[in-house]
């Protein structure tokens, strides 16, 4: 029922938000979520493409033109100064250099690793509509469709938080998964272990995800694992909301109908409740529901990631 593991995940990040006084103007963007919390919890790997490529410090800063599906990293002041191609290059060696990381935390708004609304500028000075994808940004996570990447900003938001990391233990988990060998077995039993995460994240792809592997026939475990594992990610990354976490609390109360007194039952079912309606947190009937599984095991429920995807001490689920 523990997500912790003996070797900590590996996690790229913008070294900005480490603390690491690599911006233009020869300052950090430093966040205390990365630097003093999760920390603790992974091996932080930090990145600066500007400075790798380099751009001294401080620099001349760059900005986003053109395109916004190919945009140039032109100077503010030089406008000769195109380090577009540098950055993509950079983006791509980056890319098979850290193939062991579990997920990457980019500087929001960069022109280098900005992923969403970045800044986007008209060649002759104004700003465009809808924003676009840092240089960086764009060719790393190409080469990396799968792997769990945010913002940090973003992270600030608790259920944005929590779905992150949960996709990043899920990256960890399957690496460690084909380092000890993919096979039918390990693959249906990883299936059984995520059955109720997928329940809380996407139901429609819980259901096609069970069939893809009830069809499996004869199929080698090494053609379909990457086909499973793609759609698991990118169901994980829907986020679950009160409803389909209910849902999931509902199925998992099912299993103590045989075990429990009637108001016992009728506790969980009034937490449940409660936890629906946003008067408690997902931890109060997670605790309730764990209370009972101590006293009436249950093999099955027992391994399922859903009740600890990530480490306790996180505490992702008591502001969700």
């Amino acid at each position: 029922m523990s997500s912790e593991r003996p070797n900590k995940p590996k996690i790229a990040i913008s070294a900005c938000l480490l603390g690491a006084e690599v911006r233009y103007n020869a300052g950090h963007k430093n966040s205390r979520l990365c630097s003093e919390v999760l920390r603790d919890y992974f091996d932080f790997v930090p990145v600066c493409p500007e400075v790798a490529i380099g751009l001294g410090i401080p620099r001349e800063p760059i900005r986003l033109v053109g395109d916004a599906h190919q945009p140039r990293a032109i100077g503010t002041v030089d406008a000769q100064l195109d380090v577009t191609q540098p950055l993509a290059d950079y983006g791509h060696r980056m890319a098979n250099e850290l193939a062991d990381i579990c997920g990457y935390i980019f500087m929001q708004k960069s022109p280098s690793c900005g992923l969403e609304r970045v800044k986007l500028y008209h060649p002759r000075g104004h700003v465009q509509d809808g924003g676009t994808r840092g240089i960086y940004a764009r060719a790393f996570c190409d080469r990396h469709p799968d792997l769990p990447v945010e913002e940090d900003g973003r992270l600030n938001d608790p259920v944005l938080r929590e779905n992150f990391l949960t996709r990043v233990f899920a990256y960890s988990a399957w690496q460690e998964l084909l380092r000890n060998g993919l096979s039918r077995r390990s693959l249906t039993d990883f299936h059984a272990r995520y059955k109720y995460q997928l329940m809380a994240h996407n139901p429609v792809q819980y259901k096609a995800l069970g069939k893809l592997l009830g069809d499996m026939g004869t199929t080698d475990a090494r053609e379909l694992g990457p086909r499973y594992f793609s759609a698991l990610m990118t169901a994980l990354k829907q986020c679950a909301t009160r409803g389909t976490h209910s849902n999931v609390l509902q199925h998992l109360s099912g299993y103590f109908k045989q075990s429990i007194s009637r108001e016992d039952k009728q506790e969980i079912q009034h937490v449940i409740g409660q936890y629906r309606q946003g008067i408690v947190p997902l931890v109060v009937p997670l605790t309730l529901l764990k209370h009972h599984l101590r006293h009436h095991p249950d093999p099955y429920i027992a391994q399922q990631v859903y009740l600890q995807p990530h480490p306790e001490n996180l505490s992702l689920r008591n502001a969700i």
